[in-house]
């Protein structure tokens, strides 16, 4: 099994539409998981993902407290609106905050008139427990999530539509 993870979509939107999408909480926080996420687009900069009041609901129902931050990390490169090369590292699981941090790469790439190719690809030695989460649950109506798969859809939906798969 690979240590590399990648993940592919094609996006009919603007370089910067989706760059803004990514690294400003007030869009990212719209898709995906729903975790608010800032950056500090710099190198050294940090990354933070935010605990949304719905997982923190989500966490208590089910016998657990969540954490604040779920995931953090520190920001390689920022190449506006191209490439993302950051650090990666959820925290709010014990499994993986006991894994060391992985590596996260965005590329954007223009693909034809007002489209994007969207790839991500996450670097994950040493970390089994980040890799089966980001991959995502197999079963498509289960409870947990789909990866890196699910977030780009996700993104993808709300770029070209306005909505997000699950209708919030």
């Amino acid at each position: 099994m690979s240590d590399t993870k990648v993940f592919r979509i094609w996006i009919k939107a603007t370089p910067e539409k989706i760059w803004e999408a990514l690294t400003d909480p007030e869009w990212n926080k719209r898709y995906g998981y729903g975790t608010p996420q800032t950056y500090d687009l710099q190198k050294g900069g940090q990354y933070q993902a935010v605990a949304s009041p719905e997982m923190k609901d989500y966490a208590k129902a089910h016998g657990f407290e969540m954490a604040d931050i779920v995931v953090e990390g520190e920001v390689l490169e920022a190449d506006a609106p191209r490439r993302l090369v950051q650090t990666w590292k959820m925290l709010m699981d014990p499994g993986t905050a006991a894994e060391p941090y992985t590596t996260l790469t965005w590329d954007i790439e223009d693909s034809g008139p007002g489209v994007c190719r969207v790839t991500i690809t996450h670097e994950l030695t040493g970390a089994p427990a980040h890799a089966a989460m980001v991959q995502g649950n197999p079963d498509a109506g289960a409870e947990g999530g789909g990866g890196w798969a699910w977030v780009l859809s996700d993104l993808k939906s709300l770029l070209e539509t306005g909505s997000i798969l699950a209708g919030k």
